[in-house]
Parts: structure tokens; sequence; C-alpha cells
């Protein structure tokens, strides 16, 4: 399972006395994401990255979270040219809020702006856009920024409350990949779940009612549909990849 915070190298908490100075100059590379192949995506994102990429869940039986595939094999991402280039039309949220993240405090109810200080946007010769204004609180910029971050956290939150639905509606099958490599190996990617549509047919008028109302029954048509995403990231990466039921308990 990804974590809050993959790829971030030097994690600090923004403050007045430490990043008075810094500005940034947003960078176009996402290099930093070159070897990861799967990252968390919000319920919210599902419309938007199920044109491009196979959604499915990870996590454990108790406790799910929906993720885009970047590769079929480990650190790769097919998503990403050799300019640092992202090569899919829509960029997730999880990538696009580097270098900037909230970090929960230990009592839970306050959240601090951190950021990546090896960032290579950042720098202390007032080129770009300050983090920190004259008067010593956070600029406009890093207001916006907190915006965002704020309502990521908020979607994440809702996202963990759906897929607990999703578990207790016993939706969620195991399955796996197969992956042809070219020299005629076959390789299993595993330890994933997808919606079972036969389990969705057995649900309820008042259920799937519900379902639809809140969303998440658009939601589950997305990622069905982002699963035939699978073919196209095995062409990207010059292998014949596939899904297959795994038979395994939920």
């Amino acid at each position: 399972m990804a974590t809050q915070l993959l790829f971030y190298n030097d994690v600090s908490a923004l403050s007045a006395e430490r990043h008075k100075d810094w500005h940034i100059v947003p960078v176009k590379d996402y290099s930093f994401a070159k070897t990861t192949n799967a990252v968390p995506l919000m319920a919210i994102e599902f419309l938007n990255a199920a044109g491009d990429y196979p959604i499915v869940f990870v996590g454990t039986d108790d406790d799910v979270m929906p993720v885009i595939l970047l590769g079929l094999q480990q650190s790769e991402n097919l998503y990403l040219s050799p300019d640092g280039h992202w090569e899919g039309k829509y960029v997730p949220a999880f990538i696009r809020r580097y270098p900037f993240v909230l970090s929960q405090a230990g009592d839970q109810d306050k959240a601090y702006l951190c950021i990546d200080e090896s960032y290579p946007g950042f720098n202390q010769n007032h080129e770009g856009i300050a983090l920190i204004g004259d008067d010593g609180k956070a600029s406009d910029y890093t207001d916006g920024i907190l915006r965002f971050l704020s309502q990521f956290q908020a979607e994440y939150q809702r996202t963990k409350v759906i897929c607990k639905r999703l578990k207790e509606l016993n939706l969620l099958e195991p399955k796996e990949a197969e992956a042809k490599l070219p020299n005629g190996q076959t390789k299993a990617m595993n330890g994933f779940y997808t919606v079972e549509r036969s389990r969705v047919l057995t649900l309820s008028s008042d259920v799937l009612l519900d379902l639809v109302r809140t969303g998440v029954y658009e939601m589950i048509c997305h990622h069905l549909a982002s699963l035939r995403n699978f073919n196209t990231l095995g062409n990207m990466g010059g292998i014949q990849a596939s899904t297959t039921d795994q038979h395994l308990p939920v």
C-alpha cells in the first residue's frame, strides 16, 4: 500500500522562522515518481482517472483503499517519459500535491503543512513565489496549497468510509493480473481486490438506491470500466496482461 509520504525525502514543517526567505518556482518534472508503480486515488477522482489507469483496491481484509496502477512490475512507472513528463491525461491529486503534505499532530486534531525541502523548485534567492509573506504569515499561494490539501484529506476520509461500505457489502474479490514478459515468462501480480459484478447484482433495491444516491454506484461503474486499462498498461510495457480470478475467501 502506498504511504502518505511516498517519494518525500527531506520533510520539514513549514515555519515563518525557517522558511521566511523560501520561494518556489514550480517544476513540471514528475521524476520523483519514476519508481512508483501505484499511488492512492480518492473516490472523487474515479471519473477522471478511469480513462487512463486501472483502478484497484489494496490493503487488508479489514482496511482497503483504491489505487491506480502505473506499472505491472516493481518500481515501474509507465506513465512517466524519460524527461519527467506525465503522459497520462489526468495527474492524480496524490502526485499533484508534491512537494507539500499535511502531517497530523499527535492528538489528530491539528495538522501541519510540511514541505519536502529537497524539491528542486525551492530557492532562497527570491525567485518565484514566496511561501511566507512579509507579515510572517502564509502567503496567498501557501493558503491555496492549504485549501487543496485540506480538501484532499477530507476526500481521503470520505474514501475510507466508502471502502468500508464496500467491505461490509462483501463486494470486493481478490484478483490477480498475469503478465507475459517479452522473454516468454509469465509473472503474476496479486494482492489487490476488484468489485465483483455478480455480487452487485444480488444487492437489494434499497441498498442499490442508497449506493446511487451517495455516488458509490457511479464510483463502482468507473472502477469496473477502468479494468480494461490492464491491457493498455501491458501494451505500454511491451507485455501481454490480463486479470484472472484468484478464488480466495474475502
